[in-house]
Order: structure tokens, then sequence, then C-alpha cells
């Protein structure tokens, strides 16, 4: 059976995963790291692959045919072991990644290349709302100055700021719900991945609205050489290039 094997985590993962049924076999893969995952229809594994080397022993022993790297723009490490992993076994691969956010009038944004540099950036703030995920913390954990509103979908683990309240959420968000917590908490600055869609762009409205500033982190770049899409439309559009028959018949990398 022709076997596509999605990396997801993402809703465009999800949502491919539904556009491709009934067909061909669909393997969802997620990395473990949410206690509660909302999962795809099909077949789905959670856990890692034990690096690139693990994850092409995986291609090879389930006969894939095409792997979607369907991760988080931020991602980086599972995106570059999915390419090594492709390259190392001929499996082609293809990369569905959301556009980021673009910059609108009355937007006060910062643009930062990584988490330390966010940290540095807001490090002379008093109130900061921090969307970056629980695993970014320890980037911030150093800041005596700052009060953080720290959101995730899980606890956080140490360490974490010393100054520091949680809200367990998990998206979409609403304007009205963020302006309204952005105004409660009497935030000054918000600090954000630039992570795209729309499930979690509220808060950046609400931010413009506010008048306040957004420190952005910028994404990593692609693995050199990934073909890349934005929608889980085009995602389609090159899989059904791949026609079920002999293994690795797809073109989606041509």
């Amino acid at each position: 059976m022709f076997t596509v094997l999605i990396l997801g985590g993402t809703g465009e993962a999800r949502r491919l995963a539904v556009a491709l049924r009934p067909g061909p076999r669909v393997v969802t893969s997620l990395a473990g790291r949410v206690a509660r995952p909302v999962l795809p229809p099909g077949e789905v594994r959670v856990g890692g692959f034990g690096g690139a080397a693990g994850l092409a022993a995986y291609l090879t022993a389930e006969r894939v045919d095409v792997v979607v790297d369907a991760t988080h723009p931020f991602a980086a490490r599972m995106s570059g072991n999915a390419a090594e992993a492709a390259a190392t076994t001929g499996v082609p691969l293809l990369v569905l990644r959301r556009p980021g956010w673009t910059e609108r009038p009355g937007d006060r944004w910062h643009r930062v290349p990584d988490l330390p540099a966010a940290a540095g950036a807001v490090a002379g703030a008093d109130r900061v709302f921090l969307t970056t995920g629980r695993r970014g913390l320890p980037a911030f954990a150093h800041l005596t100055r700052p009060w953080f509103l720290v959101r995730s979908v899980d606890p956080p683990e140490s360490p974490v700021p010393p100054r520091m309240a949680t809200l367990l959420d998990r998206g979409p968000f609403t304007v009205a719900g963020e302006t309204a917590l952005l105004r409660d908490h009497a935030i000054e600055v918000v600090v954000t991945k630039d992570s795209g869609g729309e499930m979690t762009a509220a808060k950046l409205t609400a931010a413009r609205d506010l008048g306040l500033r957004v420190v952005m982190v910028d994404r990593p770049p692609l693995p050199p050489g990934a073909v890349a899409v934005p929608t889980v439309e085009a995602a389609l559009a090159h899989l059904t290039r791949a026609t079920p028959g002999p293994r690795r018949s797809c073109t989606c990398g041509s």
C-alpha cells in the first residue's frame, strides 16, 4: 500500500491527514511533547525516531513512499532530521509550512533572530506576555526585573523566570479575549514566535489596537534545498502526483 508519513503536531498536519482519506496509508508522527494532543485520523505514532538515522530506518522498515514535514515552523531539529533521512533513503520529502505573519500599519514589531535575543529585548520591561511555549522559558530564566505572564498548553518545568504567572490554555483565541487579557494584566510587551496561522494571531491584533510593542522571533531557515508549500491545498496538489504503485513514484520534489 502507498504510504505517506506526516510529521505532524500542527493544524495543517491534521487537515492533510483528513484530506488524504480515503486513499493511501497515512501515518502521522507526533513528538509527544503535549500531554493531550489533538489526534488526526489514521495511524498515529507518538515519540521520537532517534535522530536522522532512526527516522531513515523507520522509512525503510515501513516502506514509506513520501514524507511530509508538517511540523511547527520552529521545529528546526526535526526538519533537519527529516531532510537528512530523506536524502539518505531517497524517499521524497515535501515541507508543508504555513506563511509567517506580516507586519501591518500600526504594529510596533521588533524582530529578533532567536529567544536569547528576545530575552535581551525585554530585559528592561516590567510586564511581559510570553507566548513562545514552555520549552523556551529557560532563555528568560535569568531575568529578574520583568513580570511574565506565560501561556502554554502544559505546565512549564524549571528553569523559569522568577517572577511569573502561568496561564494554561489552547487556541484558537479571539481578539476580544486577547485584548481583555492584555488589559487585565497591564501588559507592556508581547513576545511571540513568528509561527503564522490564524489560531494564535488574535494577540497581534490586540497588541496593535492597544499600541503595545511586540518582540517577534524570526523563524529558523528551512534545510537547504527543501521543497516547501504554504497550504494544505498546495500539499495535496503535489501529493496527487504520487500515484500508488512502485515505491518512490512521487515526483513532489521535482
